[in-house]
């Protein structure tokens, strides 16, 4: 952000008083303008023992395999953004069962939280960011198509507590200059 969104003014890169961070402050009206991580919000969809992914038909990772998830809207919360963003990708309704797994992504701004869900009916369907959508066994999930770190490790998770049907809020964290802080709640 280079100006002001109210004013239009040049902004100043600067410590507000009582903060500790340099922020874009704008020197005519004053306003400071916080630029806070964006929360990317999700659905582990199953069937039974299967589990929904769909292949990407955008960047970044076009063609590999994901959960459905996407940006929170505005006016939104968590688990509306959830089944609207499983809506979309994969044109199928689910129930939320809890959030499972929330996962802080700190070198790109971003926290990744996925609910566990099960589907209401097998209608689901490709949506515009999606190739295809597909119901995998834990077996055949490919693992090595999959298109991020915070899918991966969610699906790990869920696959290894799928045997006992215990499942626990895993927090983690995906940063590549620090060190991991699994916690399973």
């Amino acid at each position: 952000m280079k100006f002001c969104s109210i004013c239009s003014t040049a902004l100043e890169f600067k410590i507000p008083p009582s903060d500790s961070r340099k922020r874009a402050v704008c020197p005519c009206c004053e306003t400071v303008h916080y630029v806070n991580p964006k929360i990317v919000v999700g659905t582990v969809p199953v069937w039974k023992e299967q589990i929904l992914l769909c292949r990407r038909a955008i960047e970044p990772q076009y063609g590999l395999w994901t959960l459905p998830a996407g940006f929170m809207e505005i006016a939104e919360t968590t688990t509306q953004g959830a089944v609207r963003e499983t809506l979309e990708e994969a044109g199928v309704q689910v129930e939320l069962k809890g959030l499972y797994s929330m996962i802080d992504v700190p070198h790109i701004q971003q926290v990744h939280l996925f609910f566990k869900a099960e589907l209401l009916d097998l209608a689901f369907n490709p949506g515009n960011e999606s190739l295809e959508v597909r119901l995998f066994s834990p077996k055949d999930i490919p693992w090595d198509k999959l298109a991020f770190v915070t899918v991966h490790k969610t699906l790990k998770w869920f696959v290894s507590e799928q045997d006992t049907g215990h499942y626990h809020l895993h927090v983690d964290v995906v940063d590549l200059a620090a060190t991991p802080t699994h916690l399973v709640l």
